[in-house]
């Protein structure tokens, strides 16, 4: 059976897609960016706009780093000030589980979703981190191995709070002893879309047994249809189908007038997403040590990591994806001697590929073969460039998608669940 594709729009800001010098980038924090890239997004008929959000810049050296977006809005803000300005587009939310309480953010998520009839979505994350907490009064330290025990209780915890509406509620377990009356009417969508991230064994698990939708690093086949395979087949435990899940990669993506005017394209974009400074900014999350004296067109450093706890950035979940520095310094060196690469190079070649590139009619036939062959349901797209860097895939990859039936040529329902076929 032919399978639908899902698309969901990423606002770019805390990653290393972004492209700031580009002359079409604009402000992430004015009001008409998000707007112009979440009315693209419902003009292409897109399942939701996705809202990232960071509790604390991330900073190297004792500097902030030079890709985080300085000033963003608070989300539930954005979110409701564009349920104004948009019809059916989902709109969800990163909130963090280990920093908030259940009732204020169960109460602020039913309240999206009565103001956008049906359209909010929580991307449920944990937090373990002593530097972000330093923010907050709980003073910033969770255990690891506690941080999805607090957030499955959090979720089931407003969850009892979604499905009471006005009335009465009492919830007590080793995290949360709260009682009171909640004051919000049962919305429209009962509890909002809940999203997922974790890749670990724990965030799989928390998300077969309560996620609507799971995002995924993995977006080549083999790897795709492996994660695939392993979160679905999790589903059954919890007395819930497949098709309760909706695998969703995230996903950027160049275009051209060819493929190989696409492949160009890319390159130069890969280029300007990591200059000398960030390739170095980057090395240092590694080798957990200075390296300002390198030249980023040099060799990589001959010094060896430091390990430990103690690390040089601080806030960064990339720090967290190399748990085996010394492991991971010497692949980067056979790597680079296999094909003459500089620091700048090898930082290209490990961290800035393009999930697709190439003409409209190649990107629409790279995603449906993804999707057919159940290595994705669908892919979060992350433009590089905001608030435009949509537009092009909406008014070119999105109609041929329509044309091979795979993608909806208009909405069929007013909720965010309809748009992804969960209840």
């Amino acid at each position: 059976m032919t399978k639908q594709i899902h698309l969901a729009a990423h606002f770019p800001g805390v990653n290393n897609t972004t492209v700031w010098s580009d002359p079409a980038a604009g402000s992430h924090i004015e009001f008409s960016s998000f707007v112009h890239l979440a009315q693209t997004a419902e003009r292409a008929k897109f399942d939701f706009f996705f809202l990232a959000e960071g509790l604390r810049l991330r900073e190297q050296g004792g500097r902030i780093y030079d890709l985080d977006v300085v000033g963003r809005p608070d989300t539930f803000t954005v979110l409701a000030a564009l349920a104004a300005v948009t019809d059916r587009l989902g709109l969800a939310g990163t909130i963090n589980s280990t920093f908030n309480e259940p009732y204020e953010v169960a109460r602020q998520f039913a309240s999206l979703d009565h103001l956008s009839a049906g359209r909010a979505a929580w991307n449920v994350v944990t937090s373990w981190d002593a530097f972000t907490g330093e923010n907050f009064r709980r003073g910033g330290f969770l255990a690891r191995e506690d941080r999805y025990t607090r957030a499955e209780s959090f979720l089931r915890t407003a969850w009892k709070l979604f499905d009471t509406g006005v009335g009465p509620f009492e919830h007590t377990d080793r995290h949360f002893d709260i009682s009171g009356t909640f004051g919000v009417p049962r919305s429209p969508q009962g509890r909002p879309v809940i999203l997922q991230a974790g890749d670990s064994e724990e965030g799989r698990e928390f998300a077969a047994a309560t996620a609507d939708a799971i995002f995924s690093r993995y977006a080549t086949l083999e790897e795709g249809q492996r994660f695939y395979r392993d979160v679905k087949g999790r589903l059954a435990r919890h007395g819930r189908s497949p098709e309760q899940l909706k695998i969703l990669p995230a996903a950027t993506f160049v275009l051209g007038d060819t493929d190989a005017d696409a492949q160009e394209k890319a390159a130069e974009v890969r280029r300007q997403q990591v200059s000398g400074a960030t390739a170095i900014r980057f090395l240092e999350q590694v080798w957990n040590r200075d390296l300002s004296g390198y030249d980023p067109d040099g060799p990589l450093p001959e010094v060896e990591p430091l390990t430990g706890e103690n690390t040089i950035a601080k806030g960064r979940a990339s720090v967290r994806m190399f748990k085996d520095p010394v492991a991971t310094v010497r692949e980067w060196r056979e790597r680079a001697a296999a094909k003459n690469l500089s620091i700048r190079d090898l930082v290209i070649d490990v961290s800035a590929r393009q999930t697709f590139t190439g003409s409209a009619a190649s990107v629409a036939t790279q995603i449906n073969d993804l999707v057919q062959q159940d290595a994705a349901d669908g892919f979060i797209l992350v433009p590089h460039v905001t608030p435009g860097g949509l537009d092009e895939f909406a008014d070119t990859v999105v109609p041929l998608l329509q044309d091979r039936g795979v993608f909806r040529a208009d909405y069929t329902g007013p909720t965010l669940r309809d748009h992804l076929g969960v209840r």
